[in-house]
């Protein structure tokens, strides 16, 4: 019988990371959860993970000091990095961070384990004549804005010269889940 296959679950949403756990468990990996950066911090010196899964937003901090560590921890670990808020500016930083995928919500395991198998980039991806909104540019500025502040929703507001309340508002309404 072939070895269980180590995998860090990064998430606050109680539900969404033990639905991906009896998902993966399926799946003959050997699983554990993580809601926060300091509780990844403390498992990676216990437990040799292959996989992880991560949540760019969590509720004690970003998802991509997550990546940061567990990359620096192991050059070798797959890390997808899945968001409910993607932006072009967060998914640079986290590939950059030692990612090798980032999936927008709803992702499910399936998804998450191609992108685990997924070693080289896609040349052959067609390119698409998109013209981009203002909205969309205003959601790719906030977005960056977001990363550059580590997601403290008060201090981008601040930045973006908007009422902090407002750019809730703006963010609620483009969510992904």
């Amino acid at each position: 019988m072939p070895t269980k296959r180590a995998l860090l679950i990064v998430e606050d949403d109680t539900a969404f990371a033990n639905a991906l756990r009896r998902s993966f468990e399926r799946r003959d990996y050997d699983t554990h959860i993580c809601q926060s950066v300091d509780g990844v911090l403390a498992l990676v010196g216990r437990v040799a993970f292959r996989y992880a899964v991560v949540d760019l937003k969590l509720a004690g901090g970003s998802g991509l000091e997550c990546v940061k560590a567990l990359h620096e921890h192991d050059p070798e670990m797959r890390i997808v990095v899945l968001t409910g808020f993607a932006s072009i500016a967060t998914a640079v930083e986290a590939i950059k961070l030692g990612a090798c995928q980032y999936l927008a919500k709803p992702a499910n395991t399936d998804d998450i384990e191609a992108a685990f198998g997924k070693v080289d980039g896609d040349a052959s991806v067609p390119l698409t004549e998109r013209h981009t909104s203002i909205k969309n540019l205003e959601w790719e500025r906030i977005h960056e804005t977001l990363v550059d502040t580590d997601f403290n929703i008060s201090e981008t507001a601040r930045r973006l010269g908007m009422h902090r309340r407002t750019l809730a508002r703006k963010l609620e309404k483009r969510r992904v889940t």
